[in-house]
C-alpha cells in the first residue's frame, strides 16, 4: 500500500510540476465545464486526479481506486458536455462514486 501510495505521489508530483510552469495556483472550485473540456489531456488527467483523492477524503478513504477514477472521468466528460458553464467540483458533486 505504501509503494502505491508513492507511486500516486509521484504522478501528482510530476504533473503538478508541469502545470505549475504556466500557472502557478490553480483553484480547482472555479474551473468550469468548459474549461475542462478545452484543457489539455494532461490537465485533465491532472484535475480528474486531484478530485479522487478530494473525494476519498471526503469519506475518510485513504485509497484511490484508479477503475473509479476512470470511470468518473468519463462520466464528469459526458456531464460537462452538457453543463459547460458548471464548475467542475459542482459537476463531480453530482456525477462522483
Amino acid at each position: 500500500m505504501k509503494r502505491s501510495m508513492f507511486v500516486v505521489a509521484t504522478i501528482m508530483f510530476s504533473a503538478i510540476t508541469s502545470v505549475a510552469r504556466a500557472q502557478v495556483v490553480v483553484d480547482l472550485s472555479l474551473i468550469t465545464c468548459k474549461q475542462l473540456l478545452e484543457s489539455d489531456q494532461e490537465r485533465q488527467t491532472l484535475i480528474s486526479s486531484w478530485m479522487a483523492g478530494y473525494f476519498s477524503a471526503s469519506k475518510n478513504l485513504n485509497v484511490v481506486d484508479f477503475r473509479y477514477v476512470k470511470r468518473n472521468g468519463n462520466v464528469i466528460g459526458k456531464y460537462c458536455k452538457t453543463h459547460k458553464s458548471d464548475t467542475v467540483m459542482n459537476a463531480m458533486q453530482k456525477n462522483w462514486r
